[in-house]
């Protein structure tokens, strides 16, 4: 099944949106990986300046529009996607599943047409 899975602000402003094909029933970790492995592919298609993703590859550097890639370096999308699944392990971002915070990356996801799920990526404060 085809999902829109939305990037959101803490606002619920959405920010970006992704097109997965998605099993009606998926753990968290799973729905992660697949996110970032469809990511990843779309950037190694075609390679742009800067990867807009779920989190930054480790050559990138981070700037207001994403993260800026040196070159036209290809990213492992298994790498990509252990990094994201560490990042929702230290809070770098929550996913809400038809507005209900998913807290366990081995939580069932029973999804279908009308689920709505949403990346909310939490931002640091600086200085604090």
């Amino acid at each position: 099944m085809i999902m829109s899975i939305h990037d959101e602000t803490a606002t619920g402003r959405v920010v970006g949106t992704v097109e997965l094909d998605v099993p009606g029933t998926v753990t968290l970790r799973e729905l992660i990986r697949l996110r970032v492995r469809e990511e990843v592919a779309r950037y190694n298609a075609r390679p742009v300046e800067r990867f807009q993703g779920l989190v930054r590859p480790t050559a990138a550097e981070e700037d207001l529009n994403g993260y800026r890639m040196p070159g036209q370096t290809r990213i492992d999308w298994e790498r990509q996607a252990d990094a994201a699944v560490a990042a929702f392990g230290h809070n770098a971002f929550f996913v809400l599943v038809d507005d209900r915070q998913v807290e366990d990356l081995d939580a069932e996801l029973s999804l279908d047409e009308a689920s709505r799920v949403a990346f909310i990526r939490l931002v640091q404060l600086v200085g604090g």
